[in-house]
């Protein structure tokens, strides 16, 4: 068995004598990518990469398709997304959901493409329309990736990735006034 002390000192010694003959290893990266966690040296990597990670060509050139109109598969994403926003504005109004709107807000942000905001008089209802939703999305297929909130909370909210539903209570709505927020966001629908 090796003496820890001694094991540490030999370890600190190699990478001192790997400092003063590369300059580079001086670099924190560089010593890091130079020994694993026990300190034993490692093989070169090019280009100064670390162990693990892909190489990447700064040279790339981005395909004509993302320069030129978007591609097939992307209209046809597109298209999906919308017909989930208006399916989910359906089945927010079967559920008598207040004050409906649809806002197109994918030029704005990454996040997602269609915001849905609907309002509930009561905890029961708001809990309602969030139930139906769900349930009618999951008789077509279409899953919600996530949901946060509860009824009692006064706002909900349900992740589809290119839709997200916000149902929200009356007060909460207006105190955070989402419209007013993404107001640069072209409105698709309003159903009051």
């Amino acid at each position: 068995m090796t003496d820890e002390p001694t094991a540490k000192a030999a370890q600190r010694r190699r990478r001192a004598a790997t400092r003063a003959t590369d300059p580079d290893a001086a670099r924190p990266d560089a010593e890091a990518s130079r020994f694993d966690a026990d300190g034993v040296a490692l093989a070169p990597t090019s280009a100064g990469r670390r162990p693990g990670l892909p190489a990447r060509d700064r040279r790339a050139t981005l395909p004509v398709e993302a320069v030129g109109e978007p591609s097939t598969t992307e209209r046809d994403q597109a298209t999906e997304a919308l017909e989930l926003a208006h399916r989910i504005v359906e089945l927010a109004a079967d559920r008598k959901a207040a004050d409906i709107v649809l806002l197109s807000v994918a030029e704005m942000t990454t996040l997602t493409d269609y915001f849905v905001i609907c309002s509930g008089g009561s905890d029961r209802q708001l809990g309602a329309v969030a139930d139906g939703i769900v349930e009618g999305t999951k008789a077509q297929g279409v899953l919600p990736i996530g949901r946060e909130g509860a009824a009692d909370a006064h706002w909900l909210l349900i992740d589809y990735g290119s839709v997200i539903v916000h149902v929200m209570a009356w007060p909460e709505r207006d105190f955070y006034a989402l419209e007013k927020l993404w107001s640069e966001a072209p409105l698709l629908l309003r159903i009051q």
